[in-house]
Parts: structure tokens; C-alpha cells; sequence
């Protein structure tokens, strides 16, 4: 995503990526999810080993996704 206004904000599994994109859209805040491995699924090229997913938000945004983020993961690692 070079040359974008989108910044990666997190790498982690599907159920996490899920949990932040929640948290996310409830301040507002749109995410995007890029998963490489369902990009390959799609296009013929499938594996049954479920990659890591990148997470992207708006690089003005990304202070206060940042935040929720870190939020989020201190409360899962507890």
C-alpha cells in the first residue's frame, strides 16, 4: 500500500483482527484487512495453513487506533 493514506496499524490472527475491527468501527474509525493467504485462496492458489492478517487504518486516524489497539491487547494478554 505504498503511497497511500493508509498506515498498518496490526499483524495477528482472524479472531483477533475481527475483535480490533469491532472495537475500531465503534469509535468510528474504518479499518481495512489485508490477508494474503485468502488473497491466494481466492485465486486458485490455496493453502489450508491460515495466514497472519494486516490491519490498516487511515494514517490520520492512526494515534487513536493505536490506542484502542494496544487497549485491546493488553486485555487479551491479562
Amino acid at each position: 500500500m505504498k503511497d497511500s493514506n493508509y498506515t498498518k496499524v496490526f499483524t495477528g490472527n482472524f479472531i483477533i483482527v475481527q475483535r480490533l475491527v469491532s472495537e475500531l468501527e465503534a469509535e468510528n474509525i474504518n479499518a481495512i484487512i489485508k490477508d494474503e493467504s485468502e488473497s491466494g485462496r481466492l485465486a486458485g492458489f490455496g493453502s489450508s495453513i491460515q495466514g497472519q492478517q494486516d490491519l490498516f487504518v487511515n494514517k490520520e486516524e492512526a494515534v487513536a487506533a493505536l490506542k484502542i489497539i494496544e487497549g485491546v491487547t493488553a486485555e487479551l494478554d491479562a
